[in-house]
């Protein structure tokens, strides 16, 4: 559970503010509906969570929604929800890492102006630590959770005992005023509460990712998988649902006001708007100021155990990222990159692709964690529907094969379960487009179609590669070619030169030339003398460069040699250096790398670079020492 589900434990640190924050827009708050929406909440976390566990149990191979709609729906159902994961774990890590930095600049207000930065360190952290793949990663993250755990609990019975006992804590906030209502008409009062009420449920439901983290980390549970992972999940929803549920009930007890912007919406006691240094704590923060207001350590314990554990539910984004899009790559659908490991036997190239879109998000949006729920909530919901929807399909296909009656019974029930989150899912995510497109959940969709669109253009890549490349029946691609024509291109006599010379004359092609190019007559002269006295034996072609170019003269004459001879195979020997410094690419194989660039675009021309490392090389990387002074290569 701390591993794999402390991405959905960890949501009750900011699902409290979102349900707060879209009833401030009314006077709701006082009215306590903010309790019975955690309850609704947690009564959708709980149906999520047994369908789940009913998926876990008929995939125990970890692929998840991904898995399900794929099998049951199509390829194409299968990349609806890829699309939307992988929206959702790149908003996973943004808002685990922006609301983290909520909590530091809470704990250490000094920080407040710096909350983008760190935020960004913090997915820079996380990075790091997914990049080495350290062993002791499970160990670790199991304290922070269990902590976090410990905390919201002992928060919420000492509160839970003061109000009983009648010593009802009151927050910082609780005799501020809420100045902006968003409902002008009174007319269209009772429809508008309704739809704020739904938004705050909507905004609420946030509660609910990291769901799928479990589902897709099946196959790291200890056997039997799938019934470990159900009990997990089990677990894991009951302690997110009865937490949301008392930390809603608690903050509406404590009167705590939560705003879009304080600066603007919120007004002290006496009547002065706060001031511009005022920054809003979170939910949990503020009940923690008010519960402990005689033990201020207590405060300081509750927020950066809170900030722990969501660098522990950013890990999970880190795990879970980099294996669908692994998955992704095997399947077509992502560049094959992806899909390799590292040294470390990470994933390192999604994670720090992973890492990239955070970061970005997090600059784009000034490290707005409401923002970011805008996006979040509708890669979470899609996958919910599109995922139970297949599971439908599923029972029904199985329906179709099974007899026993028992076990006819058990999938007509599963089959009910997954039709019920389905339908509550779809509830959702509708109201959450509604309302919140405007607000932010169009880029979420955007997102998610781009990439729907990017994946199918990569898979229809892969595929036509594969029929272009796949062997001929007749042989034909088996043919080998008639006569090799080998080309040595020569700048000047030296070292390089000479051993592309030796390795062309290795290959005893049908025939072999060196090519110069004639930029400066004078010294095409002199080389031209130098190399009969040298009496190599290679002839050496001069090439007119009547307008001082390189490139395009071999180019033309490769293209010569090719219209004379098409089944000819041409071969083109280029020498190369291999330096150890950055700067010193600047000043060599320039020529060579835009003569190499063209010549790959011709057909059957094969070009060989010939390296000749300098000394810079071998003292930056080691070695048996420069080409020079090995013995081997004099002799050469």
């Amino acid at each position: 559970m701390p591993v794999f589900a402390s991405d959905m434990l960890s949501s009750v640190a900011y699902a409290p503010d979102e349900i707060l924050l879209a009833l401030s827009l009314t006077s709701l708050v006082a009215l306590t509906v903010a309790p019975w929406i955690g309850v609704a909440v947690g009564a959708v976390i709980l149906v999520i969570v047994a369908c789940y566990r009913i998926n876990v149990k008929a995939y125990p191979s970890g692929g998840g929604d991904y898995e399900v709609a794929s099998k049951n729906l199509g390829p194409r159902a299968g990349l609806v929800v890829a699309a939307a994961l992988l929206v959702d774990y790149v908003l996973t890590l943004a808002v685990s890492m922006t609301v983290f930095a909520a909590y530091i600049t809470t704990a250490f207000p000094l920080l407040a102006p710096y909350r983008v930065p760190v935020a960004i360190i913090g997915i820079l952290l996380i990075t790091l630590a997914g990049l080495r793949g350290s062993r002791a990663t499970p160990v670790l993250l199991a304290i922070p959770t269990y902590l976090f755990l410990g905390a919201v609990f002992l928060t919420m019975c000492v509160g839970l005992l003061r109000v009983g006992a009648g010593d009802i804590p009151q927050a910082e906030t609780a005799d501020y005023t809420v100045v902006h209502t968003g409902i002008q008409n009174e007319a269209t009062l009772g429809l508008a509460t309704v739809l704020i009420v739904l938004r705050a449920f909507s905004s609420g439901s946030v509660a609910l990712a990291g769901v799928q983290t479990v589902a897709t980390a099946v196959p790291a549970f200890k056997k039997p998988r799938g019934k470990n992972a159900g009990n997990t999940l089990l677990l894991s929803g009951l302690l997110a649902a009865l937490m949301l549920t008392g930390l809603t009930y608690l903050a509406s007890v404590t009167g705590i006001k939560y705003v879009d912007d304080p600066h603007l919406y919120l007004v002290r006691p006496d009547g002065s708007a706060v001031s511009a240094e005022y920054e809003q704590e979170p939910v949990l923060a503020q009940l923690a100021h008010a519960i402990f207001d005689n033990a201020p350590v207590m405060f300081y314990f509750v927020v950066l155990v809170a900030a722990l554990v969501l660098i522990v539910a950013a890990n999970t984004a880190v795990e879970g990222f980099p294996g669908l899009a692994s998955r992704l790559a095997r399947d077509g659908f992502l560049p094959r990159q992806l899909a390799t490991k590292g040294d470390r036997l990470t994933f390192s190239n999604g994670i720090l692709l992973l890492a990239f879109a955070a970061i970005l998000l997090v600059i784009a949006t000034r490290a707005s964690a409401t923002t970011l729920i805008q996006l979040y909530l509708v890669g979470v919901f899609a996958s919910f529907v599109v995922g139970q929807a297949g599971m439908v399909l599923h029972w029904n296909k199985r329906l179709r094969l099974v007899i026993d009656p028992k076990a006819r019974v058990r999938m007509h029930i599963n089959r009910l379960v997954n039709g019920a989150g389905c339908i509550i899912a779809s509830g959702v995510l509708l109201v959450v487009i509604v309302s919140k497109f405007l607000a932010g959940a169009w880029l979420a969709v955007a997102a998610m179609a781009g990439l729907y669109l990017v994946m199918g253009a990569i898979h229809r890549h892969y595929s036509r590669v594969a029929r272009e490349l796949a062997p001929e029946a007749d042989g034909g691609s088996r043919t080998i070619p008639s006569n090799t024509h080998a080309i040595v291109v020569v700048n000047e006599i030296n070292k390089p030169t000479l051993r592309a010379l030796s390795y062309a004359r290795v290959t005893r092609s049908s025939q072999l030339e060196a090519i110069t190019v004639a930029v400066d007559e004078d010294s095409a002269s002199a080389l031209q003398r130098q190399w009969n006295d040298m009496s190599l034996p290679v002839p050496l072609t001069v090439l007119d460069s009547p307008y001082r170019e390189l490139v395009r003269p071999l180019l033309a004459h490769v293209l010569a040699i090719r219209r004379r001879s098409p089944r000819d195979l041409v071969i083109v020997y280029i020498p190369q250096y291999i330096v150890g410094r950055w700067w010193e690419h600047i000043l060599h194989n320039q020529v060579a790398l835009k003569l190499r660039t063209r010549l790959l675009l011709v057909p059957n021309v094969v070009v060989v670079s010939v390296p000749w490392r300098l000394r810079s090389f071998s003292r930056q990387y080691g070695g048996d020492g420069p080409e020079n002074d090995n013995p081997l290569y004099r002799q050469a």
